[in-house]
């Protein structure tokens, strides 16, 4: 056991340092020299500025000072990192750690609603799916999945925004909450934590919905694979024939086998989630991250499209980290390399 751990924590700081060397490398060789250009920028709109001045503003931005020899200017960038310090953005003229530390809370918030809705539903749906195995509940059911499953979720935050935003008039169309609500979580003062919740959530339930529609078809068809094989054991055979009820068989028994491979799929969504939230919150306008990544992509702001990238890459790489961690814990097998 401990082996598995230290072997998962070495290939996870390793996929990090990766990820932060292959920005260092983004930002000098994406086309157009992003320092280039900020320098260029500088000297259009501050004529009068020295080059050292301009040298310093260009380092100030993107955490690089391009003076310096190259090994010099990773080791700063490495330790800048490390420290939280992604840079400056252009086009928000504040730190790049402070606009992403703002805007992905309602990121995690939003996507983790959906993802969690989205999991048990499809659970649900599959584990029905998977008793009633060819009756025309379990075909239909299967081919709405199918089609569900195979429409990009933008597709269908369009139509809910037209709809539901727009035409009804039922959801806001932007925003993350009400003008008039404190964005407040107290538990000494429940009612205005209520309150603060319940209108995020209303501002965030056509997103929420759009990827619940889009997803749960393919949750709820790998349940049914997994239910159908699980129910096909010798062991559950032997369950009946002990005289269990087929409650006790199908929650202790089916449930618990059949949802275990599942349990990894959850954790890597909730470290995707980050990255797969940038072109709906361009639908929805919802200021969160993946929302301000778009905006810097639009605006050639480098420093905070970097600091997204590493963000969003980070982020997969701690949810696998944590799903490998805890997935050894639920199942020994796998800590084990599948022994007794």
């Amino acid at each position: 056991m401990y082996d598995y751990f230290v072997k998962r924590t070495g290939q996870a700081l390793f996929t990090a340092f990766v990820v932060v060397s292959l920005s260092f490398a983004l930002v000098r060789l994406m086309p157009g020299n992003p320092a280039d250009q900020l320098r260029g920028q500088l000297i259009r709109n501050n004529p009068d500025l020295s080059q050292q001045e301009i040298n310093r503003r260009v380092a100030n931005y993107i955490n690089i000072d391009v003076s310096a020899p190259l090994h010099e200017q990773y080791l700063s960038y490495i330790a800048g990192i490390l420290q939280g310090d992604l840079g400056r953005s252009i086009s928000q003229n504040a730190p790049v750690s402070e606009i992403l530390g703002q805007a992905l809370p309602w990121t995690v918030f939003a996507f983790s609603v959906a993802i969690l809705l989205m999991f048990a539903v499809g659970i649900a749906l599959g584990a029905v799916m998977a008793y009633q195995e060819g009756s025309r509940f379990d075909v239909g059911t299967t081919g709405l999945g199918i089609v569900l499953n195979s429409t990009p979720n933008y597709v269908t935050a369009l139509l809910f925004l037209y709809v539901f935003g727009y035409t009804l008039g039922w959801f806001p169309t932007s925003g993350q909450i009400s003008s008039q609500v404190v964005p407040i979580v107290d538990p000494l003062q429940p009612v205005a934590t209520f309150q603060f919740v319940a209108d995020a959530v209303y501002h965030a339930s056509l997103l929420i919905a759009a990827v619940v529609i889009t997803g749960f078809g393919g949750v709820a068809l790998a349940m049914r694979g997994n239910s159908i094989q699980v129910l096909g054991e010798d062991y559950l055979r032997v369950a009946r024939l002990r005289g269990l009820s087929d409650t006790r068989i199908a929650l202790r028994y089916v449930a618990r086998n059949a949802i275990l491979p599942m349990y990894t799929g959850l954790l890597l969504a909730f470290g995707g989630v980050i990255g797969g939230s940038a072109i709906l919150e361009q639908v929805f306008t919802y200021p969160g991250l993946g929302y301000y990544i778009v905006a810097a992509v639009e605006a050639r702001d480098y420093p905070l499209m970097m600091g997204g990238f590493v963000l969003i890459t980070l982020a997969v790489v701690v949810g696998a980290f944590i799903a490998d961690l805890t997935y050894g814990l639920v199942d020994p097998r796998v800590s084990t390399g599948g022994d007794a």
